[in-house]
């Protein structure tokens, strides 16, 4: 099915790298008006466009008004979609358009199903809904709160810690995906493209990787920390091999991990997690809340 026209008076083309930080602002005005505060970081969407999987020039689009970016809309590997609105720009068939090219993208990748995660109860959902899209999961965002803190967890004997070095770049990648490639309805992510996420973001320092190792010294558990530019120590993944589960591997990774941000200015703790994982009850037994919850929503193509 060919996409719709654009809407009158605006042109639509591949984004650039020069667009990036247009295409931040786009996403983080979209972001503030669903959800009160900005989420996204400039690396995330660098860290995205780095990945070899992800081609700039066929996989995204920008709207432009003249100069102004005013709409963007990116697909990964055929299945997650992305893309925001400025909101003054909000009502005139931007964001369907965009949905609209996100499908057909997707469709020419070779995908039978397309998705994306949304804020819940925003108007994006309601625009999903109307175009045939079902949910798939629930997300949420945890937060540790100031005055809280999350008593460690003794790790078993012969059980350390210790932080990445360079020889580790497949260790982490390993035990990350085979853990979350436990998961329904998740697709499996290469080194080449998980590596941008946070090896190869801007600033990565060797103590944003924290590993859990077994008495032999093997690894057997991984946390994964981003420090944003709001002084947000986040765990962006967690991981323990699954037959050292069930020892409190997972709980000692995550409470070195605040701790480990912490040290190094962080004034909140957060992370997140969705409905395929089942550890949300374990992160609000360590005193976590949740203080946002999304939604991914999917359709077949």
């Amino acid at each position: 099915m060919p996409l719709p026209p654009v809407p009158a008076g605006l042109i639509a083309r591949p984004l650039e790298a020069s667009d990036l930080d247009a295409t931040y602002a786009v996403y983080v005005a979209d972001e503030f008006v669903n959800t009160g505060q900005r989420m996204v970081e400039w690396e995330d969407i660098e860290s995205d466009w780095q990945r070899p999987s992800f081609d700039l020039s066929t996989d995204s689009v920008g709207i432009f008004y003249g100069d102004r970016l005013v709409g963007a809309a990116e697909v990964f590997a055929g299945r997650r979609a992305d893309g925001a609105v400025a909101p003054d720009w909000h009502g005139r068939g931007i964001g369907t358009w965009l949905l609209a090219w996100t499908e057909h993208r997707a469709k020419e990748q070779g995908s039978s199903l397309v998705g994306q995660s949304k804020f819940g109860g925003s108007p994006a959902e309601a625009l999903l809904r109307g175009r045939g899209y079902h949910e798939m999961w629930t997300s949420w965002v945890l937060e540790v709160p100031e005055d809280q803190t999350i008593t460690p967890q003794p790790l078993p004997d012969g059980y350390a810690l210790r932080e990445f070095t360079a020889a580790d770049e497949h260790a982490a990648y390993h035990l990350i995906e085979d853990a979350f490639n436990e998961w329904p309805d998740r697709d499996p992510a290469t080194f080449e493209d998980w590596r941008p996420r946070i090896i190869g973001r801007a600033g990565f320092s060797p103590w944003q990787i924290r590993f859990v190792t077994d008495p032999g010294g093997k690894p057997v558990g991984v946390a994964a920390i981003i420090l944003d530019s709001q002084q947000c120590g986040y765990v962006d993944q967690l991981a323990v091999r699954k037959d050292h589960r069930g020892k409190g591997l997972a709980r000692a990774l995550l409470v070195d991990a605040f701790e480990e941000a912490r040290r190094r200015g962080a004034t909140r703790s957060e992370l997140s997690t969705d409905s395929r994982t089942g550890a949300l009850g374990l992160y609000e037994k360590v005193g976590m809340v949740v203080t946002q919850t999304w939604r991914h929503w999917a359709r077949e193509l």
